[in-house]
């Protein structure tokens, strides 16, 4: 902890220093530090700090500029969905993570915080991609991707259009909830919608599929409403058509500000001749984080379900 809090500081300092002088906004300020760190400008590595270290403190700065600024694409997975997407890529990839490593793509990958956070978990076992619009976004990922030795391909351009990707074995992503503006691509989907405009997150799961192996797995961080919205149906039948769902996991309402912006794990298979749908789908719910022996009975049913896939 003591790591995290000094690099913290540091970068910290140089953010709020380079906004004032400069005046750029604070996130502009980190990733200014980020990249004169990268460059041997500055130095504020510690003695001892691990990857998990340097990931942490850079995010506890980047979140720290996104609540000073304000706009709605800027936000940042949180460390404990990672983690748990982590440990569910971790059991599904278990026996091949054994011999061979597993390639990834995070079609939405914003500042990098949940790829990296997956990365270390699964420390040299992952060929990772990752997808970005936003120049500021990509540009602190790949800083962040640097400074904790992991190697990511990072594109920037919409990720609803054509990518010069190969299909990967899984997919993780914090799907973008809203609206997508550019209708002449979302005419292109099987879930552009029939009137109005499409769902961001609906195109962002076709497109995901895509990209993925057959019998690949997807990851997604997704809306607790993805099921039981307006245009749910048609994403019922695509899903129907080309995946299995595997699982649905709830995650602790204490996690969200408000009932509006909670999240489910949704684990998808896409469809193969190889593989059979599963004969039961996990349906769970996470139980309060602080509670360790609700916590272990809910990691023993996964396991459980695991094993008799």
């Amino acid at each position: 902890m003591e790591n995290i809090e000094k690099l913290f500081g540091m970068l910290n300092e140089h953010a709020e220093k380079t906004e004032k002088e400069h005046n750029t906004t604070l996130l502009e300020g980190i990733l200014d530090g980020l990249e004169a760190w990268l460059d041997g400008e500055v130095n504020f590595s510690q003695d001892g700090a691990t990857k998990e270290d340097v990931r942490k403190a850079i995010q506890i700065a980047v979140l720290k500029g996104m609540r000073k600024g304000s706009q709605p694409n800027h936000q940042m997975t949180p460390d404990t969905l990672g983690l748990l997407v982590g440990y569910f890529v971790e059991q599904i990839f278990a026996d091949r993570l054994e011999t061979e490593k597993i390639s990834i793509l995070d079609p939405a990958v914003g500042t990098g915080n949940l790829l990296l956070t997956v990365m270390n978990l699964l420390d040299g076992k992952i060929e990772a991609t990752g997808v970005e619009v936003d120049e500021l976004l990509i540009r602190l990922a790949a800083a962040t991707a640097d400074l904790t030795e992991q190697p990511v391909s990072l594109y920037r351009q919409d990720a609803l259009q054509n990518l010069l990707v190969n299909p990967v074995d899984a997919i993780v992503c914090d799907l973008p909830v809203g609206y997508y503006p550019n209708e002449d691509v979302a005419l292109e989907y099987e879930l552009c919608a029939s009137e109005g405009m499409s769902y961001a997150h609906h195109l962002f799961i076709e497109q995901s599929i895509n990209y993925t192996k057959d019998g690949g797995y997807l990851f997604f961080l997704a809306p607790t409403h993805l099921f039981d919205s307006e245009q749910s149906k048609q994403l019922h039948k695509y899903i129907q058509k080309h995946a299995w769902i595997q699982a649905i996991i709830q995650l602790p309402d204490t996690m969200f500000a408000n009932k509006a912006l909670e999240k489910s794990i949704v684990i998808l298979q896409k469809q193969s001749k190889d593989f059979k749908a599963p004969k039961e789908v996990l349906l769970a719910k996470v139980p309060n984080m602080q509670n360790k022996q609700a916590l272990a009975m809910f990691f023993d049913k996964v396991k459980m379900w695991q094993e008799e896939k």
